[in-house]
């Protein structure tokens, strides 16, 4: 099994923990604030299923159907981790009304907290985990699942707090109301979820400091052509798709020109190890003095 599914699994199993430890708390405190850190608890197992699904389709080769890979069902996946998201935050919404029109005192409300603060902690250890790996394994559907946690540590933290303040203060109607607050933060988070999932599928370039870095390699590397321009990059999950035009001397043997290129895949390859490069190589005539220009 490879880490990534490895840790897709933890998800699983951390996040089952995790909503059996909040949906005792809400019990013991009938909670409307708990409940819903208890109800964005069941969207995280769901997500992470759904993560778990979709890693594994993107780990398959590229076949005749797919040639360019399956990458791109971890965005799918982190799309759909949105929806459910926006999906808690408002069934959260509507319990958070019912509170306000009754609110009640709460039960049992220490040992409540005290469950809910170790659920939190545990989430916390696992987002940390999720975060810091899904970028060094470049997997959207394991980012977007840490930061996912990450807003539900956050919210836990201020239901936590807000509960206590309610049984301090005696105003029951403290509970309902956070609730509410905790739902329009789980909005925001599953909108940013969304939106930085659509960048993959739309087929967004690289971030601007991975493109310098390409194109630098490019001019260091290329020694014998001229120049290369039209150069798109597009990511995908792990993989970055790279392609560009090569410009040679028209008495370039093939071998020569493919040498240079295999030169230039070599490098890139070692900065980007998932990198699937494409490139066009071309007579001096079809320059275009733009672009990368080749070092000497």
């Amino acid at each position: 099994m490879s880490p990534t599914l490895k840790i897709a699994t933890g998800s699983i199993v951390v996040g089952v923990i995790v909503l059996a430890l909040k949906t005792l708390a809400w019990w013991l405190t009938g909670s409307v604030a708990l409940m819903s850190d208890a109800l964005e608890s069941t969207v995280n197992v769901a997500t992470a299923i759904a993560a778990l699904i979709a890693i594994r389709i993107a780990a398959k080769p590229a076949d005749h159907s797919h040639p360019y890979g399956h990458q791109k069902a971890e965005f799918f996946s982190a799309v759909l981790e949105g929806v459910m998201i926006i999906v808690a935050a408002l069934l959260i919404l509507r319990e958070s009304y019912h509170g306000l029109m009754h609110p009640r005192l709460l039960e049992a409300p220490m040992e409540g907290l005290l469950i809910n603060a170790g659920a939190s902690v545990l989430n916390a250890i696992w987002c940390a985990v999720l975060i810091r790996q899904g970028r060094r394994l470049k997997s959207p559907a394991l980012v977007a699942d840490g930061h996912h946690l990450l807003s539900d540590v956050v919210t836990s933290i201020g239901v936590i707090i807000g509960v206590a303040l309610a049984v301090a203060t005696g105003w029951p109607i403290l509970d309902p109301l956070l609730a509410g607050l905790v739902a329009l933060n789980i909005l925001w988070s599953g909108w940013k979820v969304m939106a930085s999932s659509l960048s993959g599928l739309m087929d967004e370039a690289v971030p601007d400091a991975t493109l310098t870095t390409i194109r630098d390699i490019i001019s260091d590397r290329a020694t014998g052509a001229i120049e290369a321009h039209d150069l798109r990059t597009r990511h995908a999950g792990s993989a970055t798709f790279i392609d560009f035009h090569l410009v040679v001397d028209g008495e370039t043997t093939v071998t020569r020109a493919h040498e240079i290129c295999d030169r230039i895949e070599a490098s890139i390859k070692a900065k980007l190890p998932e990198a699937q490069i494409t490139i066009h190589v071309e007579p001096e005539h079809k320059a275009k003095h733009s672009g990368v220009l080749v070092l000497d």
